[in-house]
This record gives C-alpha cells, sequence and structure tokens, in this order.
C-alpha cells in the first residue's frame, strides 16, 4: 500500500517544482544542486510563550511544534502535495471496513540517547493520548479501540468505527514518537534531525545536528537556532538585517515590500489555515443561536480580506473546510455582510443592541488587532457595540483561548475534512474552542468516517459543514495563505499546504549555499 520512505522523498524533491515557490522577481527559483553540510540556521519564529514546553500533548503554537518536529519524527508525514507518506511508519494495510490496522515500524532507528526504536515506543508514544488525559489529540485517539504491539516491528491499530484516512489522521503533529515511559519533558529525547542542547521557552532553543539521522539528504545544518519573535514588526526587521535566515507569518502589508528585496525569498502556500472569532456556546449571549447568528451577519468579510489579508487569502463561510478539501461544499451560500439581517437575529434573541468585548491579540495571527477594529466598524450598523479587548501575545494560549466568552484564535489546517472537524468541532475534543456541543454532529461525524464510497460521505461532510455554518459558534470569515520570509542563501525550500516553514519541518530539510 506504500513504498519506502526514499522512494516518497524522491516523489517529494520532484514534486517541489510544482509546490508554488517562486523568487522575489515572480519567477521560479532555479533548480539546486544537492544538499551540503555546515552552518547554523537560524530562525525567528513568532507563536512562542514563556509558558511553552514540547510535552506532545500540549503541543498549541507555531514555535513549540517547530521545536518538535527538530527533536522528534512522526508515524506519518504529510508531504508537498498534501499526501501521507511512511515516517517511522514504513507502510501500512487496512482489512476490509477500515477498522483494523497493520502498521510496520521503521527498523534501524535509533533515539538520541542510544536505543532503538521498536513497537514499544510506538504504542507507548499513541496511549499518551488515550484514557486519562488532558492531551489535546484525545478526541482523536478516542477512536482507537486497541493499539497492540505484535511484535518489535509491528503494531495493530484497531479502531471502534472504520476510518480510510487513518494514515492521515496519524500525522497529526502530537503523535510525535518519544521512548518508551519517557516522562522528561524538559529534556526532550527523539529520533529526529536535531538533538537537544539548550531550550529557555518564548525566548531561544538551540539544537544539533543528531549524526545518526536516519532520512536521506536531510539534518543539514549543523545546529538550529530558533528565537521567539512574537512581534511582527521586530521578526521582519531581523530577516532584513540578516539576524535571522527565515521567518514565520510575514506581515500581509508588507509582502509586496519585501518582494523587491533581492537578498530574500517569498514562500506562499495555498491551504487550510483559517482566521477564527470564537464565541463560546456555553456563555451568555452566545448560547443563544440568534446571538451568534447576528455576530456573524455584521462582519464585512471582503473588507478584511482586502484591508488585512491584502487579498493573500479567501473568504471564510463559517465553517473550517477549505475549497481545496474533495469533501468542501461548494453549494452552501456564501454568508455575506447584512446589518439589517444582523438586527434582526438580534430582535428575535429579544435585544435591541449588543454590547461585546472582543478579546484580541497579534499571537492570534497577525493583523488581529487590526481585524479586530475593522470588525468593531462594521458591527456598529447592526446595533453590535464592539469593545475590543487587546491582549499580550506571551500567554494568549493559556489566558485567553478558550477562556474568554468571545475571542480571535487560529487554526491551521488538517491534511482531510474528518480530522479538522474532529478536532475543532466534535463535543468530547479538547480543543472544541466554541464549547459547541451536537450529538447529531458526532453520530454524523462518526458515520462518515467509516464509509469507502466518497459520493455518501460527500453528502455527510457537506450536512457537517452546513450545521457549523448555521449554528456553529466560530465565525470564519477569511482563509489566510502561509507567508514566510527566508534568505535567499538558504536551499532546498518549498510551500507546503500544511502549515508555515515547510508544514514545520524546515530545519530538517534546507541547507546553505555551498
Amino acid at each position: 500500500m506504500t513504498n519506502s520512505y526514499s522512494l516518497n522523498r524522491r516523489g517529494l524533491m520532484a514534486g517541489m517544482a510544482g509546490a508554488g515557490l517562486v523568487g522575489l522577481s515572480g519567477l521560479p527559483l532555479a533548480a539546486q544542486d544537492g544538499p551540503v553540510r555546515g552552518g547554523v540556521l537560524v530562525l525567528g519564529i513568532g507563536g512562542g510563550s514563556t509558558t511553552d514546553d514540547v510535552d506532545v500533548r500540549k503541543l498549541n503554537d507555531w514555535v513549540p511544534v517547530n521545536q518538535a518536529y527538530m527533536l522528534m519524527n512522526g508515524l506519518i508525514e504529510i508531504d508537498v502535495n498534501n499526501e501521507a507518506i511512511p515516517e517511522l511508519f514504513e507502510s501500512w494495510e487496512a482489512k476490509e471496513g477500515a477498522a483494523d490496522w497493520l502498521f510496520k515500524v521503521r527498523q534501524g532507528v535509533t533515539f538520541h540517547n542510544g536505543k532503538t526504536l521498536t513497537a514499544d515506543d510506538v504504542v507507548y508514544s499513541l496511549n499518551l493520548h488515550r484514557g486519562d488525559t488532558t492531551s489535546a489529540a484525545r478526541s482523536i485517539a478516542e477512536a482507537f479501540k486497541t493499539v497492540e504491539k505484535v511484535s518489535d516491528s509491528e503494531v495493530r491499530i484497531t479502531l471502534e468505527n472504520g476510518n480510510a484516512d487513518l494514515p492521515f489522521v496519524l500525522s497529526d503533529y502530537h503523535f510525535l514518537v518519544v521512548p518508551d515511559g519517557f516522562t522528561d519533558w524538559s529534556h526532550p529525547i527523539g529520533t529526529g534531525p536535531f538533538v537537544y542542547e539548550s531550550y529557555e521557552p518564548g525566548v531561544r532553543s538551540r539544537f544539533t545536528r543528531n549524526e545518526s539521522y536516519w532520512k536521506p539528504g536531510c539534518a543539514n545544518v549543523d545546529a538550529v537556532e530558533v528565537i521567539v519573535i512574537n512581534d511582527i514588526a521586530a521578526r521582519t526587521n531581523a530577516l532584513m538585517s540578516g539576524q535571522v535566515h527565515a521567518i514565520n507569518s510575514l506581515d500581509f502589508k508588507t509582502v509586496d515590500l519585501l518582494r523587491r528585496n533581492p537578498n530574500l525569498q517569498i514562500v506562499q502556500s495555498e491551504s487550510g489555515q483559517h482566521f477564527t472569532f470564537l464565541m463560546d456556546c456555553t456563555q451568555a449571549p452566545y448560547t443563544d443561536n440568534n446571538v451568534r447568528l447576528a455576530v456573524k451577519y455584521a462582519i464585512d468579510r471582503q473588507q478584511l480580506l482586502d484591508t488585512a489579508l491584502l487579498g493573500y487569502g479567501r473568504l471564510g463561510n463559517d465553517h473550517p473546510i477549505p475549497s481545496t478539501d474533495r469533501f468542501y461544499n461548494s453549494e452552501l451560500p456564501q454568508r455575506a455582510y447584512d446589518p439589517e439581517r444582523a438586527q434582526f437575529h438580534l430582535k428575535e434573541a429579544g435585544m435591541d443592541s449588543l454590547n461585546i468585548t472582543l478579546s484580541s491579540s497579534d499571537a492570534a495571527f497577525s493583523g488581529a488587532v487590526d481585524a479586530a477594529a475593522i470588525y468593531r466598524a462594521s458591527a456598529a450598523p447592526a446595533g453590535i457595540n464592539v469593545t475590543v479587548d487587546r491582549q499580550p501575545t506571551d500567554g494568549y494560549w493559556d489566558n485567553v483561548w478558550m477562556k474568554k466568552p468571545f475571542a480571535m484564535s487560529y487554526w491551521g489546517g488538517r491534511p482531510t475534512a474528518d480530522q479538522m472537524l474532529t478536532i475543532a468541532y466534535q463535543s468530547t475534543s479538547a480543543q472544541n474552542d466554541t464549547h459547541w456541543y451536537r450529538e447529531d454532529f458526532d453520530a454524523l461525524l462518526i458515520e462518515a468516517r467509516a464509509l469507502l464510497d466518497e459520493d455518501k460521505r460527500r453528502e455527510i461532510y457537506w450536512t457537517l459543514q452546513e450545521m457549523i455554518h448555521n449554528d456553529g459558534g466560530a465565525m470564519i470569515p477569511m482563509f489566510g495563505d502561509y507567508l514566510d520570509g527566508v534568505s535567499n542563501k538558504v536551499q532546498g525550500v518549498t510551500s507546503h499546504p500544511m502549515f508555515n516553514l515547510m508544514g514545520a519541518r524546515m530545519a530538517e530539510k534546507v541547507w546553505f549555499n555551498s
């Protein structure tokens, strides 16, 4: 059912030409020579906090996710074509019904402490997210009826219900692998391309090359340093001055200016990344769906896309599935800006006007505070008075997200509709950030997973998107492209459908000019 990593790696490299990477002139970058070793890669990454660590159960923002991929490997990787390819699972097969899966564990891989990777490590790592756990991936892992070692090189996963997308599910960044029994997250050990040297949460970290790394053509730099730079202006200046080699999440307002710099390359990736205004459905006044609908009709999506993202994205329709997904509901009418319709829903809720506070921070996304101000202006004609509560970036995900009744956030998207809907909207998910609970939604979601008939699955996923659109607590006005800035000294750079910085794997894959 799958090929070896090396074969898929060649396919991945061949696919780079179509991945959408352009130089600042707007022309495709010239083909590069093969990887060379040496140098220290310095990344300036926004999306970090002093409360971070690399416990795989807690990963929730760009800095810890990138650091985790430097130290650990996943079971399955998503490539530049959004396909699931082998990583620590080198092959897999499913029985009819897609509920019983057998995975082959890659042989000859060692952890940083010299221990050989076996099935025991994989079983332990998966079980971190099962049972009595606070893991953000708990809702995904609840679908695992059993996870068992068949031999040192084989693991069987039996699902409660069939899921044809299980390989994609296992690509989630929470399912990174650590040694059996591992608990010391302050000094993480993995099989990844780099080895822990130093780590100061929310400030900086340094990891050195794993000299016995198993992936060909990877781990090319001697070391990687991560500097946490949450302020977008400071991050951009660090790139332009040469203090760092790459940054994530460019300010949409400065992209065209940066394109003129001959020393830089812009990496633009169309993806499922979307920006959200989250209403807690368990807190008044958002317990009333008429209020939620009023909030949704009071936003001028086109203005927000043009002003906040400068067109580097697409309109959102209050559900999380992008137009690039094969199960995207293309017939769901686009919700438009309609202050009169918003007023209608307020009256249905028994209100003449509405006073609400929106918690915002550029931790949510570059330009989030500006987007909040744009919403405040567009909501006023609907009788919705918005107070913008600007929050600091540090600690935003611990102190604001999923705690404040109306707050801004983002999702990086997922490779399948099932994975996105499960993580963010299933009732039992630890990351259901609108606290929206519907038993009929959960039942349909479970039913769709087990279907091998694409048409039947599509019908259900269309219904699920419509349910969130009409009733959910997430206002999703826009999808945004991933935009990174990278020095021309760095080679091997590609765009990627999953996350900034090459799917959070830039450090593993790039090299410097020879």
